[in-house]
């Protein structure tokens, strides 16, 4: 039987298919302009949402998954380092399509493309917004209609981030399977050089070494029957900031190949800071470097080119979500360019499940 369960290991969410999924800490970007990729600062913490049912508001119990922190307009990017196999990836934003912009589906859809074609993507910064570019995930709160899902549905129910992975059906699985058999005789003589992730590639800007196995978290113990609710907790979702140059690359495989249905899918809830604490009793990570303090240190941003890779077109849908100045006021966080000598040119190239639930 095919394996279902999404684990927690180290700061890396793990779906079935060989999927690995970090949540990366980064620089938020002017709304104005195109800038290189920002820099990664780390990973967010992860925690199961089942292992801290006394302090979690009850409708994130009901949808399960896993939660993190993040500050308002803290930028996020989703690094695929260390994804082992083909696999279709989903990733919404508020229940909406971050590839498309159509509503959350439980299939694959290859046009227009809802997913990304892992592991050929190696990460992704925002929304598919415009030609060879998206537009960075910032973090918001419900409610004021900043959000992704706001500004495309007109209305703020869901937030957080949604993932939902299809592997190889059995029958591309085994082809796949002996292709890297074959591959793997081929090449058994000679050493292995550099490179992380599928192709050799150098791991994602910023992505964090492989983590090593973390210990089993406890099940969840249920509340008994009758006790306090744990009270509502401020909802944040995902809106878009600057925009930069990344592409979202056309999947080569058909969508015959993978499974008809999802795998798994996990709800991540997005956690303001003091909530965090109230929640976990763990301090949030501090409030990221500024760009002006990066920029001059003297540290990189990166340029991305896959010259085999085709660029999915822009989402009509996404390219009219505005940034969340527009919502929230201006960035007065000033802004230093960086150098040429700054950009660097990328080559060409276990705990307890997490639990599901209802959304």
């Amino acid at each position: 039987m095919a394996d279902t369960t999404v684990r927690i290991d180290g700061d890396t969410l793990r779906l079935p298919g060989g999927v690995a999924v970090r949540f990366m800490r980064t620089l938020r970007l002017p709304e104005s302009g195109e800038h290189d990729l920002p820099p990664g600062l780390g990973t967010f913490p992860l925690r199961r949402v089942a292992d801290h049912e006394d302090t979690v508001p009850a409708e994130w119990l009901a949808r399960g998954g896993v939660m993190l922190p993040m500050y308002l307009r803290e930028a996020m990017w989703l690094g695929f380092a260390g994804s082992t196999e083909p696999a279709a990836l989903q990733v919404g934003a508020g229940k909406v399509c971050a590839v498309s912009g159509k509503p959350w589906s439980d299939r694959l859809s290859p046009d227009p493309q809802n997913y990304l074609a892992l592991p050929r993507q190696p990460w992704l910064d925002g929304i598919n917004s415009g030609k060879g570019t998206v537009r960075q995930f910032v973090a918001v709160p419900l409610g004021l209609g900043a959000t992704v899902e706001g500004q495309v549905t007109g209305e703020e129910v869901w937030g957080g981030v949604q993932l939902q992975s299809f592997p190889l059906n059995e029958a591309k699985r085994a082809e796949w399977e002996e292709a890297q058999r074959v591959l793997s005789l081929e090449t058994r003589s000679v050493k292995s050089v550099g490179g992380g992730g599928y192709g050799g590639m150098p791991p994602a800007p910023g992505a964090m070494p492989p983590q090593a196995a973390m210990p089993m978290m406890p099940a969840a113990v249920p509340a008994p029957p009758g006790a306090p609710r744990p009270r509502a907790a401020a909802a944040m979702g995902l809106g878009v900031g600057g925009s930069m140059r990344q592409e979202v690359y056309r999947d080569t495989r058909p969508v015959e190949d993978y499974t008809r249905e999802p795998a798994a899918r996990v709800f991540v809830h997005l956690v303001t800071p003091p909530e965090w604490r109230r929640i976990t009793g763990e301090e949030p990570p501090p409030s990221p470097v500024d760009r002006a303090a990066y920029t001059k240190a003297g540290l990189p941003w990166f340029d991305y080119y896959d010259e085999g890779a085709r660029d999915l077109a822009p989402s009509e849908t996404l390219s009219g979500v505005k940034p969340v100045g527009d919502w929230l006021g201006d960035d007065l966080d000033p802004w230093q360019q960086p150098a040429p000598g700054q950009v660097h040119q990328l080559k060409d190239a276990p705990g307890e499940p997490v639990q599901d639930g209802d959304w």
